[in-house]
C-alpha cells in the first residue's frame, strides 16, 4: 500500500506522549507512513525505546524528554525536535490522565493537577509550535487528543471532562487565529482505551477480558478501542488528506455516541 496520498513523507514531526500507549502507536504509524519522528516523553528512557523501534525499522527518530505541563519545559520540548530537524511540520500531543473523585469531595489540589495535566499543556505546546512554524513560513499542523469526557458528563471525573471540554475548545480558537498563517489544529475525541496502563489496572481488579465491559454496555462494536484505533485519526489531521479540516473534533468511539440513550432496548409503540 502506498502512502504518497498523506503527503508525510520526509515531514518533521513531534509526537508528544510518545513513550507508550496512544503516542507510541502514533509515532510508530508516523514513521511507517514516511516522517521523521521526534518522540518526547516525560521518561527519556521510554521515548528512546520507541525512537530505536522507529529507527529499526527504516524511520529517521530521535527522543526529547521534558515535562509540558510547565511553559518553559513545553518550549524546550518543541525547541530540542526543532532543532533536530531543522523545522517541524507536525506536532501531535497525547498528555493527559483522569483523576477519580466525586465533585463534593474534590479538593483545590485535584482540580488544578487535572486542568494542568488535561488543558494547560495544549497552550503552551501549541503556542511554542505555532511560533516556530510561523517564524518559518510552514503551514504547520497540530492534532491533540481530546475526549468524550469533554462532551458527556463526565461523573466521578469531572476535572478531567471539563478540561478535555476546554481544550476542544482551545483548538477552534487556535484554529481561527492561526489558520491565516495556514496553520491548521484539529482533535480527537476518543472514548475509552485499552492502553497497556489501562489493562494493567482492570486486570488488578480482577478483570481478564476487558471487552467484556463493552459488550454489557451494548457498545455497537462490543470491544474498547487499543492505541492504534487513534494513532489512524490523528495521523489522518496532520496529513494532507485532512487539508480542509481545521477547529474540529474527530469523536472516535466505537459506536458510544450513536448508542440509543435509554438502557431499555428501543421499542416501537406498535409493538
Amino acid at each position: 500500500m502506498g502512502y504518497r496520498a498523506l503527503g508525510l513523507e520526509g515531514k518533521n514531526t513531534l509526537v508528544i506522549g510518545g513513550g507508550s500507549g496512544i503516542g507510541r502507536a502514533t509515532a510508530l504509524l508516523l514513521g511507517e507512513v514516511g516522517a521523521n519522528v521526534a518522540v518526547a516523553d516525560l521518561a527519556l528512557d521510554r521515548a528512546q525505546a520507541v525512537a530505536d523501534e522507529l529507527t529499526a525499522n527504516g524511520a529517521k527518530a530521535v527522543a526529547v524528554s521534558g515535562d509540558v505541563t510547565d511553559a518553559g519545559g513545553a518550549e524546550s520540548v518543541v525547541g530540542a525536535a526543532e532543532d533536530a530537524f531543522g523545522s517541524l511540520d507536525a506536532v501531535v500531543n497525547i498528555v493527559g490522565l483522569a483523576s477519580w473523585k466525586s465533585i463534593l469531595d474534590m479538593d483545590a489540589e485535584t482540580w488544578d493537577h487535572d486542568l494542568r495535566i488535561n488543558l494547560n499543556h495544549h497552550l503552551y505546546v501549541g503556542r511554542a509550535a505555532a511560533r516556530r512554524m510561523i517564524a518559518k513560513g510552514v503551514a504547520g499542523r497540530i492534532a491533540v487528543v481530546a475526549s468524550v469526557s469533554g462532551i458527556y458528563g463526565a461523573p466521578n471525573h469531572s476535572a478531567y471532562g471539563a478540561a478535555k471540554a476546554a481544550a476542544m475548545a482551545l483548538v477552534r480558537s487556535m484554529a481561527n487565529e492561526w489558520g491565516p498563517h495556514g496553520i491548521r489544529v484539529n482533535a480527537v475525541a476518543p472514548d475509552c482505551i485499552a492502553t497497556p496502563r489501562v489493562r494493567a489496572g482492570f486486570e488488578a481488579q480482577g478483570v481478564t477480558d476487558i471487552n467484556e465491559l463493552a459488550r454489557a454496555e451494548g457498545r455497537p462494536l462490543e470491544r474498547w478501542g487499543d492505541p492504534e484505533d487513534i494513532a489512524g485519526p490523528l495521523v489522518f489531521l496532520v496529513s494532507d488528506l485532512s487539508a480542509f479540516m481545521t477547529g474540529q473534533t474527530l469523536v472516535v468511539d466505537g459506536g458510544t455516541q450513536a448508542l440509543f440513550p435509554h438502557r431499555a432496548k428501543a421499542f416501537s409503540p406498535n409493538d
